[in-house]
């Protein structure tokens, strides 16, 4: 459990993940969670180049975590302005339902391929373990933290609680104004020189997000070196 609603504005972010794993700690279920949570975080004031990131996209069965499912992660590990191409993971997820064909013609796993993923919780182990000591970055952060913080709540029993950096987010904060479809990814990648990705692919989605993210934080050093702080989202 997280501190009370009307507690939470009163406590820091790395406050809340102490509380967070002190309240699971008793259950042995909940062991990678509570290891993830632990692990100290990068210092807001310290120079983004200096900090550790992971690069992450998932690919669903529709946009709800009450009632959708993840159907594939993908992730790759950032040491400043590193991208560490031997961390690099895809994962097909088990299905719990059959597929819809909307869903199947976007990111194109069939229910053939998708009843070969792997269990849910042991892809989130991996996750985890790799995320630890991390910033989270991804395009529109929001359905990443909602689908994984739904998938930690039904294996582990707790919060997710990351810090995030948000590609869109920033985007947003860098352009004086945008036109509609500006900011998609595919559109922002092009507007900073970087090359063409196929869509829809979960590993191809999160390098295509961590390369924007370098480009994104040396425009916002260009004038001096950037804060982790000034790119974290909220």
């Amino acid at each position: 459990m997280t501190p009370p609603l009307f507690l939470q504005r009163f406590f820091s972010p790395a406050a809340q993940r102490r509380w967070q794993a002190a309240s699971l700690r008793r259950s042995a279920a909940a062991g990678p969670l509570v290891d993830y949570l632990e692990t100290p975080l990068p210092e807001r004031d310290g120079d983004w180049r200096s900090t550790r990131y992971l690069a992450l996209d998932l690919e669903t069965t529709g946009g709800d975590p009450r009632r959708d499912d993840i159907l594939s992660f993908g992730w790759v590990c950032l040491d400043g302005p590193e991208i560490r191409l031997e961390t690099a993971r895809h994962r097909l997820v088990q299905a719990r339902r059959a597929l819809n064909e909307a869903s199947v013609t976007i990111h194109r796993i069939t229910d053939d391929r998708a009843a070969e993923g792997a269990p849910l919780r042991s892809v989130l182990d991996e996750f985890l373990a790799d995320l630890k000591g991390r910033v989270l970055i991804a395009h529109y952060t929001p359905t990443e933290v909602r689908f994984i913080d739904a998938a930690c709540r039904a294996c582990y029993g707790g919060r997710f609680l990351p810090p995030v950096i948000d590609t869109l987010d920033l985007a947003r904060r860098q352009a004086a104004q945008s036109a509609p479809g500006s900011l998609r990814l595919g559109a922002l990648r092009a507007r900073h020189h970087l090359p063409r990705y196929p869509m829809h692919h979960a590993l191809s989605d999160a390098l295509a997000a961590a390369e924007l993210f370098l480009a994104q934080a040396e425009a916002a050093s260009a004038s001096r070196p950037a804060r982790l702080g000034d790119l974290l989202l909220g």
